[in-house]
């Protein structure tokens, strides 16, 4: 399973090895067969098309009814990392060195823009108001305008590999996942930066709380929750720890969308519910050695979708009460 999503209105959608979609609909789940290869990244859009980009070297729009578009295909590279804009009409994808970046609606679908790299391109992000791209690669970050290719980026230098990286919901902040089992972080009006080290592993997931308050990570045997609340934000200010830490390092995180909650699976298969902000933790599910690799919870989080490196998948629906 290599991710997992729901739709506006409420569909969980899994991502598999395979290159297919298993849609979850009731009553009996349905697939639809997508890339060649495996899928290797997934979104969703705000009017309830799936996009996936594969090792196929395409990036596709899926609807639910089984319609499909290919946005982009790029020669013998594989699409890793996709980002999609507020709006749903920009979308962007990495390919080697370039970020590739589409506009997608009803009536037309653009030319594919190139932002080319001295380094392969990795994560990519829209700013919150889905102007700017923001590319992770050796080096730093470049933000980039995503309307125009003729323009020089401005970068947000740090040395090492940066694989993955986010802005928070509020467009203050950059972060990025690096080679080096750190985080390494910019404050984007002056690039004021910071460093988050330490981690027994590489951040693989990364997850924002309700309003940007606060951002959980997996790197390490428990959820690391960093506060992003007050002027300074995470600089100067260490992470809170929640878990077990004895337990198998968290492979993935999911933050509540709505409670000061987050959900952690583990390398060894077990999936546990955590409290962000005090100490209580509950265990969903007990391990089966197979990492869990998607978690995604739904608009209001009512139900949490939850799949593995095996190939189990299951939605968990909670009573409002008991969050």
């Amino acid at each position: 399973m290599s991710g997992a999503i729901f739709t506006p209105d409420g569909t969980p959608v899994f991502a598999l090895g395979d290159g297919s979609l298993r849609i979850a609909d009731r009553p009996a789940p349905r697939a639809i067969q997508i890339h060649r290869g495996a899928i290797l990244s997934l979104a969703g859009t705000p009017d309830g098309a799936v996009v996936t980009g594969g090792d196929c070297g395409a990036l596709i729009r899926t609807q639910l009814d089984g319609a499909q578009e290919t946005l982009f295909r790029a020669q013998d590279r594989w699409i890793e990392n996709i980002a999609v804009s507020a709006d749903g009409r920009a979308l962007a994808c990495t390919a080697g060195r370039d970020a590739v970046v589409v506009v997608a609606d009803a009536k037309r679908l653009s030319p594919p823009r190139h932002f080319p790299h001295t380094s392969t391109a990795a994560g990519v992000a829209f700013d919150p108001k889905g102007k700017r791209l923001a590319v992770a690669h050796y080096g730093g970050v470049s933000l980039w305008w995503a309307s125009s290719e003729s323009q020089t980026p401005a970068l947000y230098p740090w040395r090492g590999s940066h694989l993955q990286v986010c802005y928070s919901p509020d467009g203050r902040y950059l972060l990025t996942a690096m080679q080096e089992n750190s985080l390494h972080g910019w404050r984007i009006a002056d690039k004021a930066h910071f460093q988050m080290s330490g981690f027994p592993a590489k951040i693989k997931s990364m997850s924002w709380g309700p309003k940007g308050r606060w951002l959980i990570t997996s790197g390490a045997s428990q959820g690391l929750i960093w506060s992003f609340e007050g002027k300074q934000g995470p600089i100067g200010r260490d992470a809170r720890e929640i878990g077990d830490p004895e337990a198998p390092i968290v492979s993935v995180v999911a933050a509540h969308p709505v409670h000061n909650l987050a959900a952690m699976g583990h390398a060894d298969g077990s999936l546990v519910l955590g409290q962000a902000i005090g100490a209580e933790t509950a265990v969903l599910r007990t391990g089966d050695s197979a990492a869990i690799s998607a978690l995604a919870w739904s608009a209001n989080g009512d139900r949490l979708a939850v799949g593995s490196q095996n190939g189990f998948a299951a939605v968990l629906t909670f009573k409002r009460e008991a969050l």
